[in-house]
């Protein structure tokens, strides 16, 4: 990847970024404009109530993208796996239609692994329109360490320009906003000596990752 291509793909990941955190933000805004205009007691406390969850998930969000994106400075070479899982769970806070299962037979991930593990959630809980479940999975077989995220419910939302991200076969000239994250963890798992891969059913949608054991993880 050439500098232009690099730019691009930092603006896209950031658009994506201002975009998620839109609505929250946005959310803590209107809620501080009623907050100064309303004087029912009771009304105040939803509002507060209201500010409150906004400004949670806006938090949420910001730890998320942190570490599925950026440097993650705060954090060592490897990552404790309660912090992935604590970051997917909060993902999931207003979204009681879906159920999470975990198979996490690991103690910590490196750092390109915990990106493609919370990239690969944050498509499946976006696949999962209508609600399912949320199952994901990491552990160490044949020397490799292997990742798998699947999710299954009534209808599942995959635009397939992901899955050729994934894939590394989609045209740069054609990524997005919608795509970046994709192709970023497609271009992670390719200099760790690793792939990605998928499968989209009528019902299901798994995305599986493997990578050289000295990259990924270590139980």
């Amino acid at each position: 990847m050439n500098d232009r291509q690099s730019i691009d793909l930092a603006a896209m990941l950031c658009s994506r970024l201002c975009h998620d955190l839109l609505s929250p933000v946005g959310a803590l805004s209107n809620g501080l404009e009623l907050l100064a205009l309303e004087t029912d007691e009771e009304m105040r406390a939803n509002v507060m109530a209201l500010l409150e969850q906004s400004a949670r998930t806006s938090t949420s969000k910001l730890k998320f993208f942190r570490l599925a994106f950026g440097a993650a400075g705060g954090f060592g070479d490897r990552v404790d796996m309660a912090e992935p899982r604590s970051l997917i769970e909060a993902l999931l806070t207003d979204k009681g239609n879906i159920t999470v299962n975990w198979a996490l037979d690991v103690a910590n991930l490196g750092k390109p692994a915990v990106k493609v593990l919370l990239n690969f959630a944050q498509i499946a809980i976006d696949s999962l329109v209508r609600g399912g479940t949320l199952d994901v999975g990491a552990e160490i077989r044949e020397g490799n360490c292997e990742i798998v995220v699947r999710a299954s419910g009534p209808r599942i939302a995959f635009d397939e320009t992901i899955g050729k991200a994934l894939e590394g076969s989609l045209d740069t000239a054609d990524l997005s906003s919608r795509t970046a994250a994709a192709h970023m963890i497609a271009l992670l798992a390719e200099d760790c000596g690793g792939g990605l891969q998928y499968a989209r059913h009528d019902d299901a949608l798994v995305l599986g990752a493997f990578m050289p054991e000295s990259e990924g993880l270590i139980g």
